[in-house]
């Protein structure tokens, strides 16, 4: 079959020929040589000086600085407002305030709610528009296109005072905002080797939790003596700044990669050891000579909003592809994993105000300083979830005779087993029992390690799995993750209400600690399982053309 699998790599053999022209490999490649141990660049970079491969090293990290200050400035709206959802009710519902009616406070708070709620339902769903659009047509548009529409529906936000258009502008503001955090995964792909992704998407992971954290601290700061619509007017200058560099700064990452080079083949030998010329060289000694390699393209040149079209895949079938990759087992693992951190993150979140200020008398500005152990909770998750990941991988690779698997990244999913529930836990009984403020804010602290440290080893795990599709790859866990996160928060009001903060946390940590463990199984049949999904009919409409493969 033309779709079929890779033939798995011999640890003890290599064979360049053979494995410079692998197809559909599963992540299964070598990554050192089985004599020397080198490291071997995956992919193979090209000659030309505008493969996104080839640029200085310090231009890909401001690549990647850029795409991890777009995808924080995401979540600092998202979420950061959410510090001052007792007075954003009572500015929208005056009869709302505890001073007058002191019951309908409560009514009301759902209502503001939604606020969140759908702006996080649209940065996930959203995406089932901008991937397949990065995909088909390259990811600088799209960076444009959703950051224009984040910065309009953000002035928007700033000068409606009404429900209803307020609730519309969220709603569109989740549409255009939630972009970056889903094309971030596939830019960072494009630009670094396979060696230095675990790292850099640590990045990528702590920023998507930092914009949280940093939303909340500032947004509380904001609130002790301006109104909450200061923090719309601050994010707006932020997100206008972001958009300006996006557009004079920001190339297209997305390149075309020829994955058969046949002049850097070696050429087979006959038995009597004499070279025999491939089909390849006996035309190029017939061509003329190679005049080679492509001129650097311009600055100005670099900024066109659309260069190509990528694929000869249908827009269609780049849509609904993610609905089929959610079925495979690694891939919902993944999405779960992302559920039971992010996902409840979004539920304390929602919540986050009302609690404090119930079991501690709280202001807002408060509230949000606790955030600040998110924030250092995710900078610690940075080399835990990226460097250790790498070494793990690194370290297991070397074992196995420089040939890697997706799989040998997992067992540094050991951390977050323990820190994920455990956060849970810190968070729900401080509340509940009213335990000093700083147990449920090393609850924070905690839960946003996790998000960084654990769904960066499984979002890795499952790209390294399946390279080609990293687009849809990320979406369908994403997508997934919104949706659950969406739910959840629509809920937790009502859910803590009827079971306390105890045993609704707990409930969640139980949850987390279930579903993280399940590296365990992966780990061990992960290989043999994604072989075997591999050939179910149902997964048979999402196998990739030729034309997305990337040489890994």
């Amino acid at each position: 079959m033309a779709d079929s699998i890779a033939a798995p790599l011999d640890p003890n053999q290599e064979a360049q020929t053979v494995e410079k022209t692998r197809k559909r490999t599963l992540g299964n490649v070598r990554l050192r040589h089985h004599e020397t141990n080198e490291i071997i660049l995956i992919p193979t970079p090209s000659d030309d000086p505008n493969d996104p491969l080839n640029w200085p090293q310090w231009y890909k990290y401001y690549i990647a600085t850029v795409i991890c200050v777009a995808m924080m400035m995401c979540n600092f709206v998202a979420a950061g407002p959410t510090i001052a959802m007792v007075s954003t009710t009572i500015d929208f519902f005056p009869e709302a305030n505890p001073a007058v009616n002191p019951g309908l406070l409560g009514i009301y708070i759902p209502k503001v709610a939604y606020f969140f709620t759908t702006t996080a339902l649209l940065q996930g769903t959203g995406n089932f528009f901008w991937v397949p659009l990065a995909n088909k047509y390259g990811r600088r548009p799209v960076y444009v296109a959703s950051y224009l529409i984040y910065f309009i529906t953000i002035l928007w936000l700033c000068f409606d005072k009404t429900y209803d258009g307020f609730l519309a502008a969220r709603i569109i503001m989740g549409f255009g905002a939630g972009a970056a955090e889903t094309i971030a995964p596939i830019s960072i792909a494009d630009v670094f080797f396979l060696h230095e992704r675990g790292t850099v998407m640590a990045l990528y992971t702590s920023f998507l939790s930092v914009g949280v954290g940093i939303g909340m601290v500032i947004s509380g700061l904001i609130t002790i003596n301006h109104n909450w619509r200061v923090i719309y007017q601050v994010a707006a200058a932020l997100i206008g700044l972001v958009l300006l560099l996006a557009i004079f700064t920001f190339p297209e990452t997305a390149y075309i990669r020829d994955t058969v080079d046949f002049h850097e083949l070696s050429p087979p030998t006959s038995n009597q050891g004499e070279k025999i010329p491939s089909i390849a060289q006996t035309d190029t000694e017939n061509a003329s000579p190679r005049t080679g390699i492509p001129r650097k393209e311009s600055y100005w040149s670099s900024l066109k909003i659309f260069h190509r079209s990528l694929t000869d895949e249908s827009f269609l079938k780049l849509a609904l592809r993610p609905l089929g990759l959610i079925l495979l087992p690694p891939v919902l693992w993944a999405a779960l994993a992302q559920a039971v951190t992010i996902g409840f993150l979004v539920a304390v979140s929602s919540n986050v105000d009302s609690a404090f200020e119930t079991a501690y008398n709280f202001e807002s500005w408060q509230v949000g300083l606790c955030f600040i152990s998110a924030c250092i909770g995710s900078i610690i998750g940075i080399p835990a979830g990226g460097h250790l990941g790498d070494m793990v991988a690194d370290w297991l690779t070397r074992r196995n005779g420089g040939v890697r698997d997706p799989e040998m990244r997992l067992p540094a999913m050991a951390l977050s087993m323990i820190t994920a529930p455990l956060a849970l836990i810190l968070y729900g009984v401080g509340i509940q029992h009213q335990l000093h403020w700083i147990c449920p804010t090393i609850g924070l602290g905690l839960l946003n390690f996790s998000i960084v440290q654990g769904t960066n080893v499984a979002l890795v795990y499952v790209i390294d799995a399946y390279r080609p599709v990293a687009g849809e790859i990320t979406l369908a866990v994403m997508g997934f993750k919104s949706m659950f996160g969406f739910l959840l928060s629509f809920y937790t009001n009502n859910w803590v209400a009827e079971s306390g903060y105890q045993d609704a946390y707990g409930v969640m940590a139980a949850l987390s600690a279930a579903v993280i463990l399940c590296w365990v199984p992966l780990y061990f049949w992960g290989k043999a399982i994604r072989h075997a999904t591999w050939n179910w009919p149902v997964i048979s409409y999402i196998h990739w053309g030729d034309d997305r493969e990337v040489g890994e």
